[in-house]
């Protein structure tokens, strides 16, 4: 039956939005995607808000935070990140791979996971999300 929920990468600057805008990403996914859904974190997102966390900005530290709680309702996947890699070229091999939609505002990783054919949920207007592609 598990197998039924569409799995969904998210991606750090999608866990701030909660903080950020007062957005609810969960409800918000459940709600455009009209279906069961596995949030996903992939472990190098994971420790880029760890990093964020401990060593950024005060306001960024309080997101991340945050961020980190809402991991808590998330699996988290352990995947290799490759020397030269940062953690978007993981989410975008991985998403690629699995084909399955990544959640994500940063505008440069919604452009190279379009060009994979990968859909996106992004954040709409600050208030909505919306989906580029299909599932």
């Amino acid at each position: 039956m598990e197998d039924l929920a569409v799995k969904v990468i998210l991606d750090s600057n999608f866990l701030f939005i909660p903080s950020q805008f007062q957005l609810d990403i969960f409800e918000g996914l459940m709600a455009l995607l009209n279906q069961k859904f596995e949030p996903i974190i992939l472990s190098p997102t994971q420790k880029e808000i760890q990093r964020i966390a401990v060593s950024g900005p005060p306001k960024m530290r309080q997101h991340a935070l945050f961020a980190l709680r809402l991991a808590e309702k998330c699996r988290i996947v352990e995947v290799e990140q490759g020397f030269r890699e940062t953690p978007d070229d993981v989410v975008v091999r991985v998403a690629a791979e699995w084909r399955c939609p990544v959640a994500t505002n940063d505008r440069a990783l919604r452009k190279r996971l379009r060009d994979k054919n990968v859909p996106v949920v992004y954040l709409r207007q600050r208030s909505r999300l919306e989906m580029e592609g299909s599932i």
